[in-house]
């Protein structure tokens, strides 16, 4: 709870930095806008860390192989920095580059992701015979 208050804590302040900002610097404004989201990220790590940590338990208990988890953590971590990137580059204003960058990691997340959709397909072969 404490590490949300000081991530809204943080985004509100960077807000309204930004806004000051972007009337004679919007490049100081973006720049804010990173630095901020760069550090409200770290802060936010520990939860990450503590989700995966969850995973690999479930999985061991589960009998699967941690390679199984893999493809998820990557397609999880491409999301992540693909949302985080498309939404910088919309508030740099370049929408047109926001929506390769969205497409292109559609495309990563999928390829990430193959080798879970091949493990499936495999396993329920091996049910069905």
């Amino acid at each position: 709870m404490a590490a949300m208050a000081k991530l809204a804590a943080m985004g509100v302040t960077a807000v309204v930095l930004s806004a000051v900002l972007r009337k004679n610097t919007p490049e100081l404004a973006l720049l804010l806008a990173l630095a901020a989201g760069l550090w409200m990220l770290a802060l936010a790590a520990d939860g990450l860390g503590a989700a995966v940590e969850l995973m690999k338990e479930l999985a061991r208990q589960a009998g699967l192989s941690e390679a199984l988890l893999e493809p998820v953590m990557k397609t999880v971590a491409l999301s992540i920095l693909t949302k985080l990137t498309v939404e910088l580059c919309r508030s740099a204003g370049e929408g047109g580059v926001a929506a390769f960058v969205e497409t292109a990691g559609m495309v990563l997340a999928l390829a990430a992701a193959l080798p879970l959709v091949r493990a499936v397909a495999q396993l329920m072969g091996e049910l069905l015979v």
